[in-house]
């Protein structure tokens, strides 16, 4: 198989060839890239303007909206803290959280903190969770073919998703410092969740690892996004799908001054899913690796400790 990331268009995501295709490419990559994906130019362009602001002040204002002890679950993460799981060295990037919005009194208050918004920049909170929300659609969309390909109903994961503790994260990876560093803007690491959708990746940088133990750079053109495999799905379908090791690496020296933002949004699922290795995913070759279910919120709590978030 070539090494590249193969390119498919949302257009056709209810249908066999493009659930074929999809898996096919998460079975060897973990990665694909989605064209056509249907989230409007100007609800991302209205986000990253609010974002592009609030990263511009000045730090003691920013650090408002950190949460202590909250794991940067909500709000504001600084610089200089999350550090992929086994490396030395933190990651060269500040990130906002949000997640979803729950009613006062609901049962999953207790694992979804309410979001935290900035009322100095016009329209923040509105444009953040509409892309929250056409992300979130798509999510689910692009999940029908996954269980259409594990021989299950389209609409197999729409009710373990519904109230999933999915969170939309803003990355600005600043420009490059002058002297010499030995961290990168994201270590290698694999994502925690179901899957990711992420926007922004036309910026050089992005590279997954592949079976051959080689780094393929992932450049998507521009208007399409990511969408990758998440340890929750790989542990749920016993490493049929891959969850794959990525990265970010800093960039030429020519382009060192240049921030980069992302807006990745981890899909989950809802946290009292128990994530049980599905019985079509074992057999005498492929023995369950993951005898022991979990919820998800206990996952997620487990690897967040890992990635020194809390």
């Amino acid at each position: 198989m070539p090494d590249f990331i193969p390119t498919l268009d949302a257009r056709s995501v209810g249908g066999e060839r493009f659930a074929r295709e999809l898996s096919a490419a998460y079975e060897e990559y973990g990665f694909v890239i989605i064209e056509n994906h249907g989230i409007e130019t100007g609800v991302i362009e209205r986000c990253l303007d609010s974002f592009r602001r609030f990263f511009a002040l000045p730090v003691e204002e920013k650090r408002r909206y950190q949460v202590p002890g909250g794991g940067g679950a909500r709000g504001y993460t600084p610089f200089g803290i999350e550090t992929a799981k086994g490396a030395r060295y933190h990651d060269l990037k500040e990130f906002w959280h949000v997640g979803r919005e729950l009613p006062p009194g609901h049962p999953f208050a207790h694992c979804m903190a309410p979001n935290i918004w900035v009322d100095g920049i016009p329209g923040f909170r509105e444009t953040t969770l509409s892309l929250y929300q056409s992300f979130d659609a798509l999510g689910r969309r692009l999940l029908a073919p996954i269980a259409m390909n594990l021989g299950m109903p389209t609409n197999y994961f729409d009710d373990k998703v519904d109230l999933g503790n999915s969170v939309l994260r803003i990355i600005h990876y600043p420009p490059m410092p002058p002297e010499p560093t030995p961290s990168v803007r994201a270590g290698a690491h694999e994502d925690i969740n179901v899957i990711t959708l992420l926007l922004g990746a036309e910026e050089p940088g992005l590279e997954v690892l592949s079976r051959r133990g080689e780094w393929l750079p992932i450049n998507p053109p521009p208007g399409s996004l990511v969408c990758n495999v998440g340890d929750m799905l790989q542990r749920l379908t016993n490493y049929r799908l891959r969850s794959t090791t990525h990265r970010v690496v800093n960039p030429p020296r020519e382009r060192a001054s240049k921030a980069r933002y992302s807006l990745p949004f981890f899909l989950h699922f809802n946290p009292d899913f128990l994530i049980k290795t599905l019985p079509q995913c074992v057999d005498a070759q492929h023995p369950d690796q993951f005898p022991v279910p979990i919820n998800a919120h206990d996952f997620l709590q487990e690897r967040l400790r890992e990635i020194k978030l809390i």
